[in-house]
């Protein structure tokens, strides 16, 4: 069978466009390192989600070398967490779950965009090579806020990236004769040991400390100082690991002092109560 020349170029045509069509689809789907939303997690209600293991605390977490994990809660008209900081050159897999109404989970600049439904978990799985800075904007209309519902999601350099955490635990107030204990606990969220150095200041008094802190783990570090030596009144402190600071304050004082405070305070309302009947009974 002859076939005229022109039919053959819009055959050949034809078989390009269909073949650069499911080239593109591949490349969108696979190349920018992005799988498709599954559905295959379980169910979850709304309701549930404070009691959630995976959503009570909405974060970040390192899950082998260069994985993270994104866990993502969705309300009107917010996104928690926010801003959400992963390093370059990581797989990160985002579990997005909905708190009230239908929202979506979009990052504006890439094709990384899913619906946020109640009592469901949306998955998606991203490759981020370069440090850079995203949006994410819900595109579902969710209520009269929904054009302020926003967040950002910060990609940084892998060496300036880490999972640290610091908290202090200290007394508001201490007898002149006691001890004062301050006690900072530093977690690490990365599978790498971190290797940091505690610094505490109190009054006119440094202590410095190296911890080691082992992957996915916590170390408290404690320092003692005689109330004493600081004597009476208020005194800052602050707490510093590396970029991270806590600071606040202790009061030394003695419950002899608030005693007499409030017996003068007693005193002087008494007075004031003997003037009053003394005027009354002159007007009676």
């Amino acid at each position: 069978m002859r076939i005229h020349v022109y039919e053959r170029l819009w055959l050949v045509a034809s078989m390009i466009l269909i073949v650069a069509f499911i080239a593109t689809v591949t490349y969108g789907t696979v190349g920018l390192g992005i799988t498709m939303v599954d559905d295959r997690e379980e169910t979850l209600s709304p309701g549930d989600i404070d009691e959630d293991e995976r959503f009570e605390d909405p974060r970040i977490e390192q899950v082998g070398e260069n994985e993270f994990e994104a866990y993502v809660v969705a309300m009107t008209f917010l996104f928690q967490p926010d801003p959400i900081e992963v390093p370059a050159n990581s797989e990160v897999t985002f579990y997005v779950t909905s708190r009230d109404v239908i929202h979506s989970f979009t990052v504006v600049g890439t094709n990384t965009n899913t619906m946020v439904i109640p009592g469901e978990v949306s998955v998606m799985t991203v490759e981020f090579d370069e440090p850079g800075e995203y949006g994410i904007i819900c595109n579902e209309y969710c209520g009269v806020g929904h054009h302020d519902m926003e967040a950002e999601l910060i990609v940084v350099e892998e060496d300036e990236f880490d999972l640290t955490e610091l908290s202090v635990d200290a007394p508001d107030t201490v007898e002149p004769d006691a001890e004062i204990e301050l006690t900072a606990t530093v977690s690490n969220g990365l599978i790498d040991d971190l290797e940091a150095t505690v610094t505490v200041e109190i009054g006119d008094e440094t202590f410095q400390e190296d911890v080691t802190v082992g992957g996915d783990e916590s170390e408290d570090v404690s320092i003692t100082v005689d109330a004493d030596d600081l004597g009476e009144g208020d005194h800052d402190w602050t707490v510093t690991v590396d970029d991270y600071e806590e600071t606040g304050t202790v009061s030394v004082a003695s419950d002899t002092d608030e005693n007499d405070d409030g017996s003068e305070n007693g005193e002087d309302t008494t007075d004031e109560n003997d003037a009053s009947s003394t005027v009354e009974d002159r007007l009676s």
